[in-house]
């Protein structure tokens, strides 16, 4: 018996890194789980072990860029589910580099894979999560977002407080359906920073050093653990807050 038995979860980018860490700790406790993200191959692995813990799983191949198609996905999810109860807006694929040097296009793409794609998932997953009496949304954010220097993660920064901002707005507008909607602010160590902490060992262990924990997040242990905890009984009466899973680094306070 897990505390998410008969839950249906939407996790979007879950085809590698954070967000098949969400999945499979979600599928862990009982959850079945619908895999979002845009490479099939990597979808099909995160469902085989989702099923190899014991959880139903299907394919959604989806880009999030392309909001006006996001509808759609979250019905052929209910569909074939039966409904929604949790969703993770994990997705993202923006842009970095000195503001000067960054193109319109590139500064938007943030904005429509980060807070525009999460605005249309939830508004789509609404009325279903009421049905079903409730639900519960994580949104997943950064520490880029209070960074004394945020010298070049300046456009991600950007979108991510935007997306913290509707995190909250939501909250405070869905409680009465029995909505929960919470961030979190994760590193992890998704495929793309392991390949960089082995790639520049020196500076990987300078910046492990300002962890007061002395490690980098493990994607399903630390931070899908995490998601589970919000998602179930013991934090119902938690929403609308910013969760820092950085091993204590940044300062949210």
């Amino acid at each position: 018996m897990g505390i998410l038995d008969g839950k249906i979860a939407i996790v979007t980018g879950a085809g590698q890194g954070v967000g098949q860490g969400i999945a499979l700790a979600l599928a862990t406790e009982g959850s079945a789980v619908a895999v979002l993200g845009r490479t099939p191959a990597k979808l099909d692995a995160t469902c085989a072990l989702v099923r190899e813990r014991g959880a139903t799983a299907e394919p959604f191949p989806c880009d999030v860029s392309d909001t006006d198609a996001i509808p759609a996905v979250v019905d052929d999810v209910v569909a074939r589910f039966g409904g929604v109860d949790i969703l993770v807006n994990n997705a993202y694929s923006g842009s970095y580099g000195p503001l000067l040097s960054m193109s319109d296009a590139a500064f938007q793409r943030g904005f429509r894979s980060g807070p525009f794609a999460a605005f249309a998932f939830m508004k789509a997953c609404h009325p279903h999560m009421k049905r079903r009496g409730g639900g519960s949304i994580v949104n997943l954010v950064t520490s880029a977002m209070v960074r004394w220097d945020p010298s070049t993660y300046g456009a991600y920064a950007a979108a991510k407080q935007a997306l913290r901002s509707l995190t909250r707005t939501a909250a405070a507008e869905w409680g009465g359906d029995g909505i929960r909607a919470n961030n979190i602010a994760p590193h992890a160590l998704s495929p793309g920073l392991r390949w960089w902490t082995e790639n520049n060992p020196e500076e990987a262990e300078e910046f492990r050093r300002t962890i007061p924990l002395g490690y980098i997040g493990d994607c399903e242990a630390d931070i899908g653990r995490a998601v589970v905890a919000l998602a179930g009984p013991d934090l119902r009466y938690l929403t609308g807050a910013t969760v820092p899973l950085d091993g204590g680094q940044a300062n949210f306070g």
